[in-house]
C-alpha cells in the first residue's frame, strides 16, 4: 500500500465509467456485487443504465494514480441518504476503505448535510464492515433481505457525523 491512499475524488458518472463497472469482476463470494452486463442495464433502464438516475445519484470514485476507482450511490429517502459504494475489485482489500469512503461521504454531507446517512451490507462481509467502521459507520440494525442468492442478513449501518 502506498501513502497517497487520500488521493479520492467524486465526479459525476459518466457513460464510459458506467461500461467499466459493469464488467468488473468480483472473486468469491464477492462476486454478489456484480453487475449485469452494460448493454441489458441499458435495454432495462435500470440503475446507472437509467440516464436520469445515473445523473442524479451515481458518482464516480476517482484516484488521482488509479484512475476510476470506485462508485457511489446516494440515495435520498425520508429521514435518511441510503450510501451504496463499489470499490474496484483489484482495489478491495489493500486498506484504502477509509479514505474512499469518506469521499464519498464529504460530497454526501455537500448535498445534504442534515439527513442522516446509512448503509447496508451483508453481515459476512467483515472486509467492507472494517472499512465502514474505520470511516465512521456504526452498526444500528440486522434484518434479512432478498438478494440474487436469497434472503440474507444485512446490518444497517448509520455514519456517526463528528460533533
Amino acid at each position: 500500500m502506498s501513502d497517497d491512499s487520500n488521493d479520492f475524488y467524486v465526479t459525476p458518472m459518466t457513460i464510459e465509467q458506467a461500461q467499466m463497472i459493469c464488467g468488473w469482476q468480483y472473486e468469491e463470494p464477492y462476486h454478489i456485487y456484480d453487475w449485469m452486463p452494460w448493454e441489458q442495464m441499458l435495454a432495462l433502464e435500470i440503475e446507472f443504465g437509467d440516464s436520469k438516475l445515473r445523473q442524479e445519484q451515481y458518482v464516480s470514485v476517482l484516484h488521482t494514480k488509479e484512475g476510476l476507482a470506485g462508485f457511489a450511490q446516494l440515495f435520498p429517502m425520508t429521514g435518511a441518504m441510503r450510501l451504496g459504494f463499489g470499490m474496484r475489485p483489484d482495489l478491495c482489500g489493500h486498506g484504502w476503505g477509509k479514505e474512499f469512503i469518506q469521499a464519498i461521504v464529504s460530497v454526501a454531507r455537500q448535498r445534504d448535510p442534515i439527513q442522516p446517512l446509512d448503509l447496508e451490507v451483508l453481515v459476512w462481509n467483515e472486509r467492507a464492515i472494517r472499512a465502514y467502521q474505520k470511516a465512521g459507520f456504526e452498526i444500528s440494525d440486522t434484518y434479512m433481505l432478498r438478494t440474487p442468492e436469497g434472503e440474507q442478513p444485512f446490518y444497517c449501518m448509520v455514519y456517526q457525523d463528528e460533533l
